[in-house]
């Protein structure tokens, strides 16, 4: 994972202290190569070794306000305008999102903070829960 990928309000998982939790970036210091991350406890800057990427997956997708649509080949979820197209519920292998006429596809798994920053990038609006 790189620091530059990292936006304020991206959610991760954090080793903090041996015990790994999810967290939101809230400030990312390119000068100390350190995040500070809302781990659910406390604010902490934490060394770029103990921050991983969090998985795509359903579950955070509901998390992040999403609703699942039912389609005939794979599933769709949607947030407003946004949608998010996957090949089957347990599959995210390949991601296609899409919010009016601008269309993304992505031939790889994805993280969460990459899709919360493609939705930034494509409706100027913070992806949040």
């Amino acid at each position: 994972m790189k620091l530059s990928e990292l936006k304020t309000g991206d959610w991760i998982l954090l080793n903090d202290n041996g015990v790994e939790r999810e967290g939101t970036v809230l400030r990312v210091s390119n000068e100390d190569n350190k995040v500070c991350v809302d781990n659910g406890i406390q604010e902490f800057w934490y060394e770029l070794e103990n921050i991983k990427p969090l998985p795509l997956n359903e579950q955070q997708l509901i998390n992040l306000g999403f609703e699942k649509l039912e389609v005939g080949n794979g599933v769709k979820y949607g947030k407003g305008a946004f949608r998010v197209h996957v090949p089957s519920e347990t599959d995210f292998s390949k991601v296609e999102a899409w919010y009016r006429e601008d269309r993304r596809f992505f031939d790889h798994p994805m993280y969460v903070h990459q899709l919360q920053n493609i939705h930034l990038d494509m409706t100027k609006v913070q992806l949040e829960a």
